[in-house]
């Protein structure tokens, strides 16, 4: 994939994946644009470094130039996590781009802010070869995995040749032994340390796209809530356009943009409910984590890992400001949830991956 990096979803778990090989006796190499931190132990960085000034020069350029790596390295088997068109094994994180087009447009506001970006994205050759190097490794790849049902069910109506069958879903887990509650005590000194008064109700959230991540109907959203009601978001960079709508709507003192989160677990751990009003989401992590710390999660259907919600919890648009606010109001009020615990049936985690790799190189 581009980047060797341990920031960011992907990256962390084709860091984490390398590493796990390795450590198991394997000879990785890890073929990638860019390495911005240190490899795992045992694990080959093979840079192929960044060529053309434009994004669709780019994509093409790490496509063609990691199937040339791939064929000097003579490898014994190939595991596909970006847009590439040779692999034995592809993860897929994320739907087909037609789906997202199709999906997340609903994220602007109607009219030419949400005309005006269609129509970029249209007319971006990167998205274009995006989709024509979809359509080729869909059809080359001998092992597809998709990062769960909503993916599979994407992939299929997108490319109809793909038979559902034949995709395999394996969820992100996350760490259980980070990611876990606490208890009341620790919480109400957690609570304390930041700064969150004993009334309050905080609703929390993690977005780095805040469109696609639904902030402005979330800002909305509280505007209907009473005043005890706040709101916290982790990640993105910069919120003035929200701020602004916040202030327009007089909320905007219950509205804190707290930028980068080191510690999510504690984050998870001192908010209320955590709400996902996402227009697109292949697999939140957020979520599950958040499901993990104890919290109440909220999401739209449209994220995969509402799969693990109870279906009361799970809404239908996150645009329906009334509909969600009326949600969260009613969740408020339920009892504490059980602890979370992993489903035994759900395939998920690193395990299946080392699984279906070192039964392939066995052969």
């Amino acid at each position: 994939m581009p980047r060797l990096s341990r920031y960011g979803g992907a990256e962390s778990f084709a860091w984490r994946l390398c590493e796990v090989l390795a450590a198991r006796g394997h000879e990785v190499d890890f073929i990638c644009a860019r390495c911005e931190t240190e490899p795992p132990e045992g694990v080959r960085p093979v840079v192929l470094g960044r060529f053309g000034a434009f994004r669709w020069v780019k994509i093409l350029w790490f496509a063609y130039a990691a199937d040339q790596a791939c064929k000097k390295g003579n490898y014994d088997l190939v595991f596909g996590m970006g847009k590439t068109v040779n692999q034995d094994v592809l993860r897929i994180g994320g739907g087909p781009i037609t789906k997202f087009w199709e999906l997340s447009k609903r994220a602007w506001p109607a009219g030419f802010a949400r005309s005006f970006k269609m129509f970029r994205r249209r007319c971006s050759p990167g998205n274009w070869v995006i989709h024509i190097l979809d359509r080729m490794r869909l059809k080359r790849t001998p092992r597809i995995v998709a990062v769960s049902h909503l993916v599979r069910e994407w992939l299929v109506e997108a490319h109809p040749h793909l038979n559902k069958d034949d995709i395999d879903v394996v969820y992100n887990r996350p760490d259980l032994t980070r990611f876990s509650p606490i208890g009341e005590q620790e919480r109400i000194r957690l609570r304390a340390t930041a700064k969150v008064d004993e009334h309050e109700i905080v609703i929390g959230t993690a977005a780095t796209n805040f469109a696609l991540k639904g902030i402005r109907h979330l800002v909305d959203m509280l505007a209907l809530l009473p005043d005890n009601y706040v709101l916290g978001v982790a990640g993105g960079r910069n919120p003035d356009k929200y701020l602004r709508q916040a202030r327009e709507l007089g909320v905007e003192k219950r509205v804190r943009f707290l930028g980068r989160v080191d510690d999510m677990a504690d984050f998870y751990r001192a908010v209320d409910i955590f709400v996902l009003a996402t227009f697109y989401d292949a697999c939140s992590n957020a979520a599950l984590e958040a499901l993990a710390c104890g919290c109440k999660v909220l999401s739209s259907s449209l994220n995969g890992s509402a799969y693990f919600l109870p279906s009361k919890w799970v809404f239908p648009d996150p645009a329906d400001v009334p509909a969600m606010a009326a949600l969260v109001q009613r969740v408020a009020e339920e009892d504490k949830p059980e602890p979370f615990e992993w489903p035994a049936d759900i395939v998920a985690g690193l395990e299946p991956y080392i699984a279906m790799i070192e039964e392939a190189v066995s052969k």
